[in-house]
């Protein structure tokens, strides 16, 4: 199969595509996703199977607007509303009840729940308001390898499983959106990300719990990423919890290091070992996808070291992501 690369002058034809049950990656402000029609298991199923995902790992539904969403949902309650209302088009998922029936079991992963998103991204907005129904949007990459900032990550991972990618450049945020819970009460943050839940919490007005389990193997997750192996290179990850453990590493050329540039300075690492992170934790937050894949690239590098940041709620989704990608590992 030809993967055909679309800029904004060809949208009608990625539209097209979709409409036919085929899968077109897109563009979000946090990381492309992996579109296809939701309404339709045969196009579901292809996403699962071009990705390598396992079949009970949900899915997130991608509208262009809250009434697209709404025939989908069983209800949508109040404090949806509020975030909606407060967050929406944004980097925020929100996990409903679903209306029975509506969805696909492909789409919900069997589940009674659903999770909604409406991104912040104007090409796709534009792509799936054409379209006229909403679909799913996993991250355009291979299951447990990093997720794709560029349209050029999706290339490298999906070339030849998948018809289109919409070329909207590199995504602005760089980590997935936060996940919250809200066919629970208190409501819960399944997946943390950019909108921490201290701002959930007062938008709402009211406490919000974090997730912090691992989902069992015989449990089905409720939301994306919370069960399987994530944003993981072939080589090594190790988290590096405190700045002065770097000088005391014995690093050698098969060693990659992630760091914030004044840290990165005067590591006696080769230049092309290095990969700069940025100045501060946003950047950083923006970048680490984007260094995982640069030394998932390079078959000689075996580990990866990378800065740890401990900023509180801030730091919750690029910790999130980095444990991940470590499996636990720390130095």
């Amino acid at each position: 199969m030809e993967t055909k690369i679309f800029k904004r002058e060809q949208l009608d034809e990625a539209v097209s595509l979709l409409r036919e049950g085929e899968l077109v990656a897109f563009p979000t402000e946090t990381v492309y996703g992996l579109g296809a029609l939701a309404t339709r298991d045969d196009s579901v199923k292809k996403v699962y199977a071009a990705k390598g995902r396992p079949s009970d790992n949900p899915l997130i539904v991608t509208v262009a607007d809250e009434a697209m969403m709404r025939p989908y949902a069983k209800e949508v309650p109040e404090r949806a509303e509020k975030l909606i209302k407060h967050f929406w088009p944004g980097p925020l998922t929100i996990l409903l009840l679903a209306k029975e029936g509506a969805l696909p079991e492909s789409a919900t992963g069997g589940l009674p729940t659903v999770a909604f998103r409406c991104p912040d991204d104007q090409l796709t907005h534009d792509l799936i308001a054409k379209l006229g129904y909403p679909i799913v949007g996993p991250s355009a990459n291979t299951s447990t390898k990093p997720s794709p900032t560029t349209a050029q990550h999706v290339y490298h991972d999906l070339k030849g499983k998948i018809a289109g990618i919409v070329d909207g450049g590199e995504t602005e945020v760089g980590l997935e959106s936060t996940i919250v819970d809200l066919s629970v009460n208190p409501a819960v943050v399944l997946r943390p990300g950019k909108i921490t839940p201290e701002e959930i919490s007062q938008v709402l007005g009211e406490e919000v719990l974090i997730n912090r389990g691992q989902v069992s193997d015989k449990d089905v997750p409720k939301a994306p990423g919370m069960k399987y192996r994530h944003y993981a290179p072939s080589a090594q990850v190790y988290v590096v919890d405190q700045a002065e453990t770097f000088a005391k590493l014995d690093l050698d050329v098969s060693c990659g290091v992630m760091a914030t540039s004044d840290l990165l300075e005067n590591l006696p690492v080769p230049e092309e070992n290095k990969f700069n992170l940025g100045k501060n934790l946003t950047e950083a937050d923006h970048n680490l996808f984007a260094g995982l894949r640069y030394f998932d690239d390079r078959p000689e590098i075996k580990s990866i070291y990378v800065e740890g940041f401990d900023q509180g709620e801030e730091s919750l989704a690029y910790m999130n992501r980095l444990n991940k990608a470590a499996g636990g590992h720390h130095v």
